[in-house]
C-alpha cells in the first residue's frame, strides 16, 4: 500500500514522500524484532520500555518509516536498506492513536457489525453470550477478547483483553474475508487509554460496570472511568448506539458523555428504560426469568448459575435488540445460553455429589458476585479457593479477604500468578482479614484438599484464573489450569 495511503485519515500532515523515495509499505509494527524491509516501525514509549531506544534495531532490520513521539530523532546516516535514502521519520504529539489508524488503513476490511463491551466485570461473558445469540439467528458471528477470537467453531487463545493495533486490525481483515459480518469484542481500559481501538467502526458500545480493578495502572477511579468513557466519547462512530446498565452506579456519567456525542441510548438492567427484569426466581439449573422489553413480556428459563449473569445475558440481548433484532426472537434463545469457558462454568462434582465450579473473579466486586451467586445453589457449605494476582493493585487484597472471610464457609487461600512478587505477602495480606482460612501455597495442592473436604449439598468456587492456561511465577509462565486440575481431582476421587 502506498505512504500516502497509508496516511489517509491519520492526523499526520501529508508530507511530500518524493525526497525519500518511499512509495509502497508493505507491513508495520511496534516491535523492532518484527520489523521487514519496508515496514513502518512505530516508536512508542511504554511504562517500562520505550519504544525509541529500538529504533537502530528497526532500522536494521529494514523499517523505511518511523513513526514517534514529538522531539524525537532518527540516528544520524538513518539509511533506507531498500532505497538508499533517508529514512522517514513522522512526528506526533499521540503516536499510538496514530499507530492505530494506520493499521485501520493497511488492513481495510472490518466486519460489517461492530458492537465493542466496556466494564470491569462482564466482558468476556457478553461478547461470547452475544455471539451464540447472534449464531442461533443464522448469522456468522465472531467474539474477540480475552478468550482470543472465536467464530464458527475454530478459537485461537488470546493474551490480551484487547490486541495490539496491528493484530487487531489483522484479525478484523481476517475474520470479514473469512465471510464473519457480526463481531463482539472486548474493550478494556487499557486498550482504551492505548488507543488500540482507534480505527475500529464500532457501531455499537454496551457499557457494564464499574468496580476497583487496575488503579496499579490508571491510579484513580475517575481516570479508570475515563478510560472506559473513550469507547464513547471518541471511538464509537457517528450516529451509534450506546447500550449501558441502568443499575450500575455510573450509568448516569456515561449517559451524559453519550448525549453529548448524541448517541442513541438503550438501557438495560432491573431498572432499565428498554430491556428491563420484572422479576427472578431460582431453579436447580439458572433462573425463571420475567423480562419486559417496550410493550412485549417474557417468561424465559436462563440455564446459567450465578446471578450476575442474569445481567450478562441482559446486555447480549440488549446489543441485538440494538443492532435491529426483534425481541420476540431474541429473548427466546436465552433457553439457549451455554456457559462461557471460565465463567462459573461447571468443572463437575464429585462422588458425594458436591459441584464444583471456576471463575475469573479476581476483583471485589467479581469474587462477591460469584459467592453471592452460588449462595442460593448451595445447600450445605460454600468452600472458596483463592489468591491474589502479584505486581497487580495490592489494596484489592484485604478487601477480597473480608469478602471471603463473610460470605464462605471454608475458606483455603493459595497462589494465583504472583509474577516476580512475594507470594508469602501477597497471601499474608488476604489472611489478615480470614483468620479461619487455610493456607495452601502450591494452587494445585489446594485444589485437592478442598475436593476431599466436599460433601453432598457443598460447593467449591475455584476463583481468580479461569480461563487461564498458565501460571506466572517470576517470570515463568507454567502450564497450569483450574479446570483441567479440578477435572482431574474428580476423576481420581470417583475412580
Amino acid at each position: 500500500m502506498q505512504l500516502i495511503e497509508v496516511l489517509n485519515g491519520t492526523d499526520i500532515d501529508m508530507i511530500d514522500q518524493s525526497d525519500f523515495g518511499i512509495t509502497e509499505i508493505s507491513g508495520l509494527t511496534c516491535d523492532s524484532r518484527m520489523v521487514k524491509p519496508g515496514f513502518i516501525f512505530a516508536a512508542l514509549p511504554g511504562s517500562q520500555l520505550d519504544g525509541r531506544d529500538y529504533i537502530p534495531n528497526a532500522l536494521k532490520q529494514g523499517a523505511s518509516c518511523v513513526l514517534a513521539p514529538l522531539k524525537s530523532r532518527l540516528p544520524k546516516h538513518a539509511i533506507d536498506v531498500q532505497t538508499g535514502r533517508p529514512v522517514l521519520l513522522l512526528k506526533h504529539s499521540n503516536p499510538r492513536r496514530q499507530y492505530a489508524l494506520m493499521a485501520s488503513r493497511f488492513y481495510g476490511a472490518q466486519p460489517d457489525l461492530i458492537c465493542a463491551v466496556t466494564g470491569t466485570n462482564g466482558k468476556t461473558s457478553v461478547v461470547t453470550l452475544l455471539r451464540q445469540i447472534w449464531e442461533s439467528l443464522g448469522y456468522k458471528a465472531a467474539s474477540l477478547g480475552t478468550l482470543g477470537v472465536v467464530a464458527g467453531g475454530f478459537e485461537s487463545g488470546g493474551k490480551m483483553t484487547t490486541p495490539d493495533s496491528v493484530d487487531l486490525h489483522r484479525d478484523l481483515r481476517d475474520l470479514s474475508y473469512s465471510g464473519i459480518d457480526h463481531l463482539a469484542i472486548e474493550a478494556s481500559s487499557h486498550g482504551l487509554h492505548q488507543h488500540r481501538l482507534d480505527g475500529v467502526r464500532v457501531k455499537v458500545a454496551a457499557f457494564t460496570n464499574l468496580t476497583q480493578d487496575h488503579l496499579d495502572y490508571h491510579g484513580s477511579v475517575d481516570e479508570y472511568l475515563a478510560a472506559k468513557l473513550r469507547l464513547f466519547s471518541e471511538v464509537i462512530v457517528p450516529g451509534g448506539i450506546a447500550v449501558i446498565n441502568k443499575d450500575s452506579e455510573y450509568a448516569g456519567a456515561v449517559e451524559t458523555v453519550c448525549r453529548k456525542k448524541e448517541l442513541q441510548i438503550i438501557s438495560y438492567g432491573k431498572r432499565g428504560d428498554d430491556v428491563r427484569l420484572k422479576a427472578s426466581e431460582i431453579i436447580p439449573e439458572g433462573y425463571i426469568l420475567d423480562i419486559s422489553v417496550a410493550e412485549s413480556h417474557f417468561k424465559v428459563k436462563l440455564p446459567l448459575i450465578g446471578k450476575f449473569q442474569i445481567s450478562n445475558a441482559l446486555a447480549a440481548a440488549a446489543v441485538a435488540i440494538a443492532c435491529g433484532e426483534c425481541p420476540e426472537q431474541v429473548i427466546p434463545k436465552f433457553e439457549e445460553l451455554k456457559a462461557v469457558p471460565g465463567r462459573m462454568e461447571l468443572a463437575g462434582q464429585v462422588a458425594k455429589g458436591a459441584k464444583i465450579f471456576i471463575d475469573y473473579a479476581h476483583t471485589p466486586d467479581a469474587l462477591l458476585n460469584v459467592l453471592q451467586g452460588l449462595r442460593p445453589h448451595t445447600l450445605k457449605r460454600l468452600h472458596l479457593v483463592f489468591g491474589c494476582g502479584g505486581m497487580r493493585d495490592s489494596s484489592k487484597r484485604a478487601k477480597m479477604g473480608t469478602l471471603a472471610n463473610k460470605l464462605a464457609d471454608v475458606v483455603i487461600v493459595t497462589d494465583d500468578n504472583p509474577r516476580t512478587e512475594d507470594p508469602v505477602k501477597i497471601r499474608s495480606q488476604i489472611l489478615s482479614q480470614v483468620p479461619s482460612a487455610i493456607e495452601v501455597p502450591n494452587r494445585e495442592e489446594a485444589i485437592h484438599r478442598a475436593a476431599q473436604g466436599l460433601d453432598k449439598g457443598d460447593i467449591l468456587i475455584i476463583a481468580g484464573k479461569g480461563h487461564e492456561k498458565d501460571q506466572i511465577i517470576g517470570t515463568v509462565a507454567r502450564p497450569f489450569s483450574d479446570i483441567m486440575v479440578a477435572r482431574d481431582i474428580i476423576k481420581r476421587m470417583s475412580s
